[in-house]
């Protein structure tokens, strides 16, 4: 038997921080993972250029049962403190619109930071190691046995991850420890992910795979995103949709506003008026993508006339429905593509401060298995940085 003061499940951007932080404290710390590498998650985000965090997050950018839960630990490690800490390691990174901060060469070179920093603290990273069971002693401290080896520890950390991309070995074992300590576990789903569609707009959509466009979309709680959408073989995609599929429930609809730069109505009697004889099919095709267009008309939304045949009640009709197009979703593309999980560990039996088991002292968890979702743009990556960073002040 291996024993340390702190063994951690999981070598993903929450394990390994909580990790080189209790280590700094002087620790013994042992993280486990199954993957035959650390940081899966990290290497293949951002398109491999790892969007490690954005420079605005707040924790208005955060869904949670308890929205006041991850005020605690974002502002004890910020974004800026997570830049510091690259900056010192010689990342070099860019800046991109909405505050997200991506790596110039690769995503591997957050990994290499963070198990240098694991280094530098005295971490032992053990891959290749499943978690089979986890035993509470009579002391009070826990038998982790995996695989390969059998680890006891004071602290037990579960920064185990969601559901998400099953192919890098996703597995429920974090909500399973858990409910196994009497935990409740908040229901899970795929978040931040694409939309498919129902087989009717499947046939309306085709030929339009690859078409972006910006827009606002809506979904029916009133939450909007102002961002580039994209048609798919599936459904839709792009930052629009995916920020707004984690407030968007099976069986409703999302609007979207497909100008959102443009006041329609006006735009419209300007056309009539000054370039009447030109067809509203080459009109709208200098401010949308031109298949798009061509799949309005043939449906009907948008009327195959010249702008000078638009009555007062057409304009009012078409200006509405290219600022309210409304689409219902099949479902989405599920964990398989998703880039998070919604759901999971209820915050409501945790420290807010050291992310501790209220009914398992010694019981830690962090990161993605808990009920903490961020917006798309870096803010997941944010809170691992700070749950982490905060946990491993404790464990």
């Amino acid at each position: 038997m291996l024993n340390f003061d702190v063994v951690i499940i999981g070598a993903g951007a929450a394990g390994l921080m909580c990790a080189a932080q209790a280590g700094y404290r002087g620790r013994s710390v042992a993280v486990v993972d199954m993957g035959k590498k650390a940081g899966r998650k990290i290497l293949i985000s951002g398109g491999g250029r790892c969007n490690f965090t954005n420079e605005g997050a707040t924790p208005q950018n955060y869904l949670c049962a308890n929205p006041h839960f991850v005020k605690s630990c974002l502002s004890r490690y910020t974004q800026h403190d997570f830049i510091e800490l690259v900056d010192r390691h010689g990342l070099a990174y860019h800046h991109k619109t909405l505050g997200q901060l991506f790596c110039d060469n690769s995503a591997q070179d957050i990994v290499d930071i963070l198990l240098t920093e694991c280094d530098w603290a005295g971490v032992e990273v053990f891959l290749r190691n499943e978690v089979i069971k986890v035993e509470r002693t009579d002391t009070g401290g826990y038998i982790v046995t995996t695989s390969e080896q059998v680890f006891s520890c004071q602290s037990l950390v579960v920064a185990a991850g969601g559901l998400t991309m099953p192919k890098l070995g996703a597995t429920p074992i974090g909500y399973k420890i858990a409910e196994q300590f009497g935990l409740k576990v908040l229901p899970t789903m795929a978040a931040l992910v694409p939309f498919t569609l129902h087989d009717h707009d499947k046939a309306r959509f085709d030929g339009l795979a690859g078409v972006s466009l910006p827009c606002t979309a809506q979904s029916e709680d009133g939450t909007r995103f102002k961002e580039n959408l994209l048609f798919t073989h599936r459904g839709l995609s792009g930052p629009a949709i995916l920020q707004i599929s984690s407030f968007w429930r099976a069986g409703q609809g999302v609007i979207v506003n497909l100008l959102p730069e443009v006041d329609m109505q006006a735009q419209l009697h300007d056309w009539r008026q000054e370039q009447g004889s030109k067809s509203l099919k080459n009109l709208l095709s200098t401010v949308l993508p031109k298949r798009f267009v061509e799949v309005l008309i043939s449906e009907q939304t948008v009327p195959d006339k010249n702008a000078n045949q638009l009555s007062h009640s057409e304009i009012d009709t078409l200006a509405h429905a290219l600022h309210h197009w409304h689409i219902k979703p099949n479902g989405t593309e599920g964990y398989r593509t998703a880039e998070v999980t919604l759901g999971g560990v209820d915050t409501d039996e945790l420290s807010s401060k050291t992310f501790e088991a209220k009914k398992a002292p010694g019981l830690y968890f962090i990161g993605e298995v808990t009920d903490v979702t961020g917006w798309l743009g870096g803010y997941n990556f944010q809170y691992a940085w700070s749950c982490g960073w905060a946990c491993g002040q404790a464990c």
